[in-house]
């Protein structure tokens, strides 16, 4: 830089206007701008400058530094308070880390157990398996933020560790069930129903999933047919609805032909049972059960076709891992229902509202009517208490992975 025939602040104005001839070359190192700056601000007494003299030289220095002028005034401060500049070098990384590696990997492991949770039911998972089962390898994730899941999610160790549909059928006028939505008033006992078609494949039907999901509590039953036709629909909705722990009150399909017919009907009289079924252009009247079917059923199952001679074998399945699994250890949203002071009602859902099904049902005033008979909370405690959440995972995709390869080994042997 050659900036010895430079020596009155006009000169500079000039030289901005380009109008002053000058040799100079801009610095390449941030050392060697910050010795310039430092040079300029020395020859000209930049403290004792007028306003608008302080100006050209701010106006001079940006244009051969490239530097903002926010950093010059932060730099010139500095130089004016002690009479010198220099570049401090930061050393620090920033914010401490407070995940570690192992931390990830364990969050990678409930999401691999758990199916990939939302994280609401995650954060509620590492909370459980912290405080409830006192696994000390959850201490810090029992303290994580919802968001900050998913910012783990997006780690390199995080990815490292885990590298048909159908037309609506039109309505047909049939005289069985009232069309409306139930309203069970914060009791259990309203179920809602539906069936999920585990595809064809050459012509032949595949296995059918029987999905029942209380109302209040989302406290889920899963049963699987070979076919829907009344010989193996009857008993097997016997056995749905004996499973539950209270008693069922109302019982709410869509407008499929499998629930609304006379055999289903003469079911739910005998046991004095309810029947209600959605209402046209009301989707939403059994929106809980078929999201249960993506959440639950599709995320166990998938979307390929099974035989319908497995249907006996995943009916183990549901009864030994499934079902106990979704119940017990698979923490649910709840929501709660906020009334505007214009009377429009608009539901949230907070984390102070995230548990499982069954805490659900213990959390509701007087629990102990609702259940049935021969029915109490000490043998459902002793169902929950069993397993962890993780153990209970780990069960589960233990005997998912023998159901699937025994389905595959019986295809090879069959093809």
């Amino acid at each position: 830089m050659n900036l010895d025939n430079l020596t009155t602040i006009a000169q500079m104005a000039d030289f901005l206007a380009g109008s002053q001839a000058i040799v100079f070359g801009v610095a390449s190192t941030k050392d060697e701008r910050y010795c310039l700056v430092e040079r300029v601000l020395k020859r000209f007494n930049y403290p004792r400058l007028k306003r608008d003299e302080k100006g050209v030289v701010i106006q001079f220095l940006m244009k051969l530094s490239r530097y903002s002028r926010q950093q010059l005034t932060r730099m010139i401060g500095r130089f004016c308070e002690k009479k010198k500049l220099k570049r401090y070098q930061k050393t620090t990384q920033g914010f401490t880390r407070v995940y570690t590696p192992e931390d990830i990997k364990l969050l990678a492991q409930v999401d691999q157990l758990h199916e990939t949770p939302n994280g609401c039911r995650v954060k509620k998972l590492c909370e459980r398996a912290y405080h409830e089962f006192n696994d000390e390898a959850y201490q810090r994730l029992a303290c994580i933020s919802i968001a900050h899941i998913y910012n783990l999610r997006k780690s390199s160790t995080y990815q490292r560790v885990r590298c048909h549909y159908e037309k609506t059928k039109p309505v047909r006028v049939v005289h069985i069930g009232e069309r409306r939505k139930p309203r069970p008033d914060g009791k259990p006992g309203y179920i809602r129903i539906d069936t999920v078609h585990q595809g064809d494949f050459d012509g032949k039907k595949g296995v059918y999933h029987i999905n029942a999901v209380d109302e209040i509590t989302q406290f889920e039953v899963v049963i699987s047919v070979e076919k829907i036709s009344e010989q193996y629909l009857i008993p097997a909705l016997a056995i749905l609805l004996e499973t539950f722990p209270f008693v069922i009150i109302n019982f709410h399909s869509d407008n499929g032909s499998e629930y609304i017919n006379k055999m289903v009907a003469d079911l739910l009289n005998k046991l004095h049972i309810d029947m209600t079924k959605s209402r046209s252009r009301h989707s939403n009247d059994n929106g809980l059960a078929e999201g249960k079917n993506a959440a639950v059923v599709r995320k166990m199952f998938g979307y390929s076709h099974i035989p319908q001679h497995f249907a006996s074998r995943i009916n183990e399945f549901n009864t030994q891992a499934l079902n106990p699994y979704i119940n017990y250890h698979r923490p649910c949203l709840f929501p709660k229902t906020i009334i505007d002071e214009k009377g429009k009602q608009k539901k949230k859902y907070r984390y102070e509202d995230v548990m499982t099904p069954y805490e659900k049902l213990k959390s509701l005033p007087e629990a102990q009517q609702y259940l049935k008979e021969n029915m109490t909370f000490e043998k459902l405690d002793d169902i929950a208490k069993a397993m962890t959440d993780n153990q209970a995972a780990e069960y589960l995709q233990q005997q998912r992975q023998l159901l699937f390869k025994h389905i595959h080994e019986d295809n090879r042997k069959r093809a």
